[in-house]
């Protein structure tokens, strides 16, 4: 291993956040973050960032070995099956140790009302049949799916403005960036008189606040189930992330 390893790390969650500021310190390491650039104002991170994809699994196999990456840590979006599959592939060709973070999904506790789809295809699907005032956050990407329910009327949540006009017959669009507490989504689901929220399984605590304001209202969740993760070691949080990279640097 090189004099400092240098580290890949796919970000784009607040996990890869964390994981950035912790790791970055150490003098062992060279820590690169690696942003999808799907939001123009992403969080600051320390050390070197790059942006935009890689040009599937051949194009991450170059930069691999170009920049001479001892390990990666794919710390992407659960939703971002494509991008840890061509991770996956990439790092067992080029022979570089990886790591996944895997943050769990929600679990339906009693009150929970959720419509589980398989995709934002099936979840408008479902939408169709339960709501004419949904809250949609499954972001910016996916919106076109829902472009055929005339007859909903959508509150749209983005983290930045959208720069194009949306493809939705009606609708409203605020711009958040979380933490969402669960009094502060109540107060924003009654004010828009929603009768249900569409939402993937992400995890994690930052967004969950919409979840139990459903919960707390007895309103429907029309729940996006997430892909399989992708086969290989995998940790949960950001503690055992850096616990992995410090055994592979001894």
């Amino acid at each position: 291993m090189a004099e400092r390893a240098r580290l890949l790390l796919l970000g784009g969650t607040s996990e890869a956040v964390a994981l950035a500021g912790r790791a970055a310190p150490d003098p062992r390491l060279v820590v690169i973050s690696s942003l999808a650039g799907l939001t123009r104002k992403p969080a600051k991170l320390p050390g070197p960032v790059r942006v935009g994809g890689f040009g599937g699994t051949d194009g991450l196999v170059r930069f691999l070995r170009d920049e001479r990456i001892d390990l990666l840590v794919d710390a992407t979006h659960p939703f971002a099956a494509t991008m840890s599959k061509h991770a996956a592939a990439a790092c067992a060709e080029a022979g570089v140790p990886r790591l996944m973070v895997v943050r769990p999904p929600w679990q339906a506790r009693p009150g929970d009302i959720w419509l589980v789809a398989e995709n934002v295809v099936a979840a408008a699907a479902t939408l169709e049949r339960c709501a004419r005032r949904a809250f949609l956050t499954t972001g910016r990407r996916d919106i076109p799916a829902f472009a055929d329910l005339a007859e909903v009327w959508f509150l749209v949540r983005l983290i930045e403005p959208a720069d194009r006009p949306l493809p939705l017959a009606r609708h409203q669009v605020v711009v958040g960036r979380p933490p969402f507490t669960e009094a502060d989504e109540i107060a924003l689901l009654q004010a828009h008189e929603i009768d249900a929220v569409v939402a993937k399984n992400s995890g994690g605590e930052l967004t969950y606040g919409k979840i139990a304001a459903a919960r707390r209202l007895g309103l429907p969740v029309v729940m996006v189930r997430r892909p399989a993760a992708t086969p290989g070691a995998a940790v949960a949080s950001v503690a055992e992330a850096l616990a992995w990279i410090d055994n592979h640097l001894d």
